[in-house]
């Protein structure tokens, strides 16, 4: 039970926030920072009863966190944990993340960002609560810059259904804050990486097969098209500007990038590098893995998120990828 304020009846003094979607990479970590800031945490998976939520076992906080079941795309569903929950900060982080996947399930893809995004906005309006909320969106709205570095006034061209739902999912809650002067605000996240990323994301494909290579294994890695370029961040300091976007006076909208772009290619190179390995040697390119449509260049423009948040990133890339190879290789020692 929250600790009240004996000055203010009614009054936490204890912050609650709810993370919708925490089984995530991002809302492992989110869930761990927001802990060490002093706040009760709950968070929503669709089966919280048979979700064996590994990130946050991993990290040792599952049992201080509150979980819940909770149908993004189903309004009563969302109604019933916002009432239930009454959380003074809510965290968006729900729908299929997956870029590559979303080609393939374009439908579940959009339905699951855009209507999850629209029920917590509408649940916030319906009720009447005064959260605030953050929406999870991505640089993938922003299509294929050709060269230019995005930011908050870079026009929305997606290349993907991934990024046609959060570009969707961004125009919905603007309409929103604007309709309704909610407290919302969308963090522009470019693409962040850690060891809790999925096997089925490139980025920790790349890293765990080349270090099963290290280890003795006799596989070859199968990638796509490797001359893409992206902008690389740690996941764990993305987080970090999550949080920093509610605390403001003023709900606005903010690109997070560390403002450098490598190819895949580099990332593979470093990888294997990393592990003693030249990816010359072990990696294979074949043109079925190539996405229908694909953004050749991706990199953001943080500024605005360093003056107004104090937020900069202080990974680049190569960090990214030694950390992620450092974390494998322990649990491919430990296996």
């Amino acid at each position: 039970m929250a600790k009240m304020d004996s000055q203010s009846p009614g009054r936490r003094l204890v912050k609650r926030a709810l993370i919708c979607g925490i089984s995530g990479q991002d809302g492992a970590y989110l869930a761990q920072l927001l802990l060490d800031q002093g706040y009760e945490v709950a968070g929503t998976s669709r089966d919280a009863q048979i979700s064996h939520f590994g990130n946050l076992e991993a990290m040792g906080i599952r049992q201080r966190i509150r979980l819940l079941t909770m149908a993004p795309n189903d309004f009563r569903s969302v109604l019933q944990v916002i009432s239930d929950v009454m959380p003074d900060e809510i965290y968006n982080l729900t729908g299929q993340s997956s870029v590559g996947l979303s080609f393939q399930q374009p439908v579940e893809t959009f339905e699951g960002i855009v209507e999850g995004t629209l029920n917590l906005l509408e649940a916030i309006r319906f009720l009447q609560y005064p959260a605030r909320l953050y929406n999870a969106c991505s640089g993938e709205c922003f299509g294929d810059t050709e060269g230019k570095v995005a930011d908050e006034s870079t026009a929305f061209r997606p290349k993907s259904p991934y990024g046609v739902a959060r570009a969707a999912s961004y125009w919905m809650l603007a309409n929103y804050r604007e309709s309704y002067d909610l407290f919302a605000c969308s963090g522009i996240l470019f693409n962040h990486e850690s060891p809790l990323r999925p096997a089925r994301f490139v980025t920790r494909k790349i890293v765990s097969t080349a270090c099963r290579i290290a280890a003795g294994s006799k596989e070859r890695l199968q990638l796509g098209n490797v001359s893409v370029i992206r902008d690389w961040g740690w996941a764990p300091e993305y987080v970090e500007a999550m949080w920093k976007m509610l605390q403001q006076d003023t709900a606005s909208d903010f690109v997070i990038a560390t403002g450098e772009s490598h190819s895949l290619q580099e990332f593979v190179s470093l990888a294997f590098e990393y592990c003693g390995l030249d990816w010359h040697e072990h990696v294979d390119l074949d043109r079925s893995l190539e996405r229908p449509s694909e953004i050749r260049f991706g990199c953001g423009n943080a500024a605005k998120a360093e003056k107004e948040l104090g937020w900069k990133a202080r990974y680049g890339m190569p960090d990214v990828v030694r950390e992620m190879v450092d974390a494998e290789m322990r649990m491919v020692r430990v296996s």
